[in-house]
């Protein structure tokens, strides 16, 4: 992926000022603003060279600050890939804490609460920690009350049909995010340094259907298609609906920094904008490629972080938690033990490209997604990145990756709908097979035309069942469609990869390696709604 030449990026709308200025004589405790889009890949901002999608706050933010080329993401999906945010620890060390849609236990405290009682004013608009089941009363003795995340201190959202609702397209959510952090700064936080989670709920599905027709965008505005897709317009049009929403977490972020440099406080602000994890598209979200989880990171600071750079030095989500505590000199007492590293010396450098040799490799991996296979298994995977090659080790490679082709006729007890969820009149049914995928034009079309001998790799690479290993060079095959697992010129690579991830796994406990019960992720309860599959073949 080619990134724009910083002399060719425009100056943002807001005029945000350079993070190489002075610093303060005495320098006052940073504010931190975390900006978290929900679903939204590596590739898919201005800065990195999408036209089809202008993101000026993102750009400003990586012009001004430091741009992360490789930043892996917790999990391909929301809720673990937020666990990992908040404690530094890897989705699997923190129990169903770690899991979607499942509970969140007291004793995994997130590294909000410690900002708060070091004398932090903390708060929440949108998506928090989530989704997760937290306390819903005395039973739920063990379990945490508020947002990992923060407090919701204001409700202020969008009325439909009315003046004010100036929404750019029907599955754009109510809640004004910009007119809630208002709110906070002007009645929550009083002197005190804030921390405060900007999560939007876009570019999450469901989206309105062509709504890019009347946002000023064309489908030729978008120059390559990612591989792993027919390129037509049913596509090309899905992806531009998916540009729109991201626009629109773009745009609130925008009034923010806005407002910031307005209040004099733009510059004692750590800007830090990134996604939960990648584009809600087949092979993607919920997968364990490129896709899934390389994410767009920016962090701008300019009281404290030289700017204008890109690092090219694989980052974790698991890296955020110890790198927020020390800049704001919060200790880690009370949290468990974080496995992430601090950036801050990475930020606080005035090198780009690779800025540490040491830090070679990161660490990802999923359970659970959706309710989409018999008994509500999930598909584990564990994934290592270095900067230029990325190996998965799909542990169960017999399970259907995308979720079962087809499941059981809600209230019945074994009828079965039809295979791939296609009905008699040829048309998909994404909640009938498949549904880790989300509901989709792009997942639809794929389905439906999968015995066309041009779309059937296509249906292949979304929902076909996968090998145990595999490996790629992303450098070259950022797609990942060249599984090089076995390839006997990058046999020394691959070895590398996999010890160095095994390594990581027994030293980071994970269950499904060290036990004692290697299956305890596919217990956890489920608070979301759940679907029944028939018992797979073979089983008896």
């Amino acid at each position: 992926m080619k990134y724009l030449i910083f002399g060719l990026i425009a100056l943002s709308y807001f005029g945000i000022t350079s993070c190489s200025s002075k610093k303060n004589e005495q320098l006052k405790r940073p504010n931190i603003l975390f900006a978290i889009a929900d679903d939204q890949s590596f590739a898919h901002t201005s800065f990195a060279g999408a036209k089809f999608l202008q993101t000026p706050a993102f750009d400003s933010i990586a012009k001004k600050g430091v741009y992360f080329s490789n930043c892996i993401a917790g999990s391909p999906g929301c809720a673990p890939s937020r666990s990992t945010i908040v404690t530094g620890r890897y989705h699997w060390q923190n129990e169903q804490s770690g899991q979607h849609a499942s509970s969140w236990m007291k004793k995994y405290v997130p590294f909000v609460d410690l900002l708060e009682t070091n004398g932090y004013a903390t708060g929440l608009t949108g998506k928090g920690v989530a989704p997760f089941q937290y306390a819903r009363n005395e039973n739920d003795s063990l379990w945490r009350e508020t947002n990992a995340a923060g407090i919701v201190h204001s409700n202020i959202r969008y009325e439909n049909k009315t003046p004010e609702d100036e929404r750019t397209a029907g599955g754009i959510g109510p809640v004004n995010y910009f007119e809630n952090f208002k709110y906070f700064i002007e009645n929550v936080r009083q002197n005190k340094p804030f921390f405060f989670w900007y999560g939007s709920n876009e570019p999450h599905r469901s989206y309105e259907l062509d709504s890019w027709k009347r946002n000023n965008k064309n489908r030729e505005e978008i120059e390559e298609v990612p591989g792993f897709f027919p390129d037509n317009e049913v596509i090309r049009g899905d992806m531009l609906d998916y540009a729109v929403e991201i626009e629109w977490f773009d745009l609130h972020l925008q009034r923010m920094l806005k407002y910031l440099e307005d209040i004099g406080e733009l510059e004692n602000t750590i800007v830090i904008v990134t996604a939960d994890n990648g584009m809600p598209f087949p092979r993607a979200k919920a997968n364990g490629y490129d896709y899934g989880i390389h994410v767009p990171m920016a962090i701008c600071f300019p009281d404290g972080f030289p700017g204008g750079r890109i690092v090219d030095d694989p980052v974790s989500f698991a890296d955020l938690a110890p790198t927020i505590l020390e800049v704001t000199k919060t200790n880690s007492e009370g949290m468990l033990p974080i496995s992430g590293k601090s950036m801050l010396d990475i930020l606080q450098s005035n090198e780009q490209g690779v800025v540490d040799p040491l830090k070679r490799y990161v660490f990802s991996g999923r359970e659970r997604h959706s309710s989409s296979r018999y008994l509500n298994w999930g598909y584990p995977q564990r994934m290592i990145r270095s900067k230029d090659f990325l190996y998965i080790w799909n542990i169960k490679p017999e399970r259907w990756p995308a979720g079962a082709p087809q499941r059981i006729k809600p209230d019945t007890k074994d009828e079965l709908l039809p295979i791939f969820g296609i009905d008699e009149n040829g048309l998909h049914h994404s909640d009938w097979a498949y549904t880790d995928i989300d509901a989709a034009p792009t997942k639809s079309y794929i389905v439906e035309h999968h015995k066309e001998p041009e779309i059937k790799p296509y249906f292949d690479w979304a929902v076909a069942k996968r090998p145990e290993v595999e490996f790629f060079d992303v450098k070259n095959d950022p797609y990942c469609l060249n599984n090089l697992a076995g390839d006997p010129d990058y046999a020394g690579i691959e070895k590398e990869m996999k010890d160095a991830l095994m390594n990581e796994l027994r030293k980071s406990e994970d269950p499904r390696v060290v036990g004692p019960d290697k299956e305890v992720f596919d217990s956890y309860l489920r608070y979301s709604p759940m679907r029944e599959f028939p018992k797979p073949e073979g089983m008896e």
